[in-house]
């Protein structure tokens, strides 16, 4: 089993460590900041013009968020980060962000020369999905809300699927709930979404991932499918618990789930993890692979303060969601 532990009689899978923090976390916070601010947590992040672009969220004293860009090259020191604001809410013109943007996912669209930036519009009237396209993390176009409230951590896959292109998010549903599950969406256009389905259902009952879970980062495709990162949400009596699972996508029919992981993988363990304005979680928006070494880079939030990293080998996540249970049929 190339290093796997012995099986868990319950059925589970293995207690191996697949992603290893790194030694010097967390790698930004406030003070790293060139602008006054309360926390920095849930970056995005891509390649861009060869080096590692992150797009935080920084939470104002307001308790209102933007997104900056900070950007390195190898990843880990001496990042650049913008004097002022990248993406700030504009409400005159889009109303439904007068409360901030939060939680971008960033894809690059090959076929539009484009990256786009699915990020959280907050207002009264909820949360959404809103999209923005970028040449340059400099210039934004705007298209807007695609999903109506409530509704959030969403990402697009790179390309499109029999001509659309495909958007994973997580609407929330009151209906004898609540219940958050993933859910995948189609367009033609970018601005208007159809074609509605759950993609991964939130469990019931003591599963670690039960009644709330919803999508990290943006997926990764490879060899043996498209590689899900997500989160469950366990309620517990000093609060809520936010830990993250895997799931195996089909190449080219991405609504197929073709496995899904019965433990989770990774969950909050460091002081700056587990303290801070919201203790107890790890929550990444994005992730990167080095083609060349096999390596995949985690960002994340920790405790919803600062950014924090782990990073994992491609092959060793392959080999540990091939061996996760299939789903049943009738769950999808």
């Amino acid at each position: 089993m190339t290093g796997f532990k012995t099986r868990l009689k319950s059925g589970g899978n293995t207690y191996k460590e697949l992603f290893k923090r790194y030694r010097n976390n967390p790698i930004l916070t406030a003070k790293s900041w060139p602008y006054a601010a309360n926390t920095v947590f849930n970056p995005a992040v891509t390649m861009f013009n060869g080096k590692v672009l992150l797009l935080a969220r920084v939470e104002d004293r307001r308790g209102f968020s933007h997104l900056t860009k900070a950007i390195s090259d190898d990843g880990v020191s001496n990042w650049q980060i913008d004097t002022s604001p990248t993406l700030e809410s504009d409400p005159k013109n889009y109303p439904e962000e007068e409360w901030g943007i939060e939680d971008p996912r960033i894809t690059h669209l090959e076929e539009l020369k484009k990256w786009a930036v699915t990020y959280t519009s907050y207002s009264n009237a909820g949360p959404l999905v809103s999209l923005a396209l970028t040449e340059d993390f400099t210039n934004f176009e705007r298209i807007g809300p695609v999903m109506a409230p409530e509704d959030k951590d969403a990402a697009l896959f790179p390309k499109r699927f029999n001509g659309k292109w495909l958007m994973i998010h997580r609407p929330i549903s009151t209906n004898k709930g609540p219940y958050a599950h993933i859910w995948i969406s189609g367009s033609d256009d970018l601005k208007y979404w159809g074609g509605h389905e759950i993609l991964i259902k939130a469990r019931r009952g003591g599963w670690w991932d039960a009644n709330k879970i919803g999508l990290c980062t943006q997926p990764l495709e490879t060899p043996e499918g498209w590689l899900i990162l997500y989160h469950g949400v366990r309620q517990t009596a000093s609060g809520a618990l936010y830990r993250l699972g895997l799931a195996l996508l089909d190449l080219e029919t991405p609504s197929k789930v073709l496995r899904r992981s019965d433990e989770w993988v990774f969950g909050p363990h460091e002081s700056y993890e587990r303290n801070g304005d919201v203790q107890d979680v790890v929550f990444p928006c994005g992730w990167i692979l080095d083609n060349s070494t096999g390596k995949i880079k985690m960002y994340y939030g920790g405790a919803d303060t600062c950014i924090a990293l782990a990073t994992a080998s491609l092959s060793d996540l392959i080999e540990y969601i091939k061996r996760c249970p299939e789903p049943k049929q009738e769950d999808y």
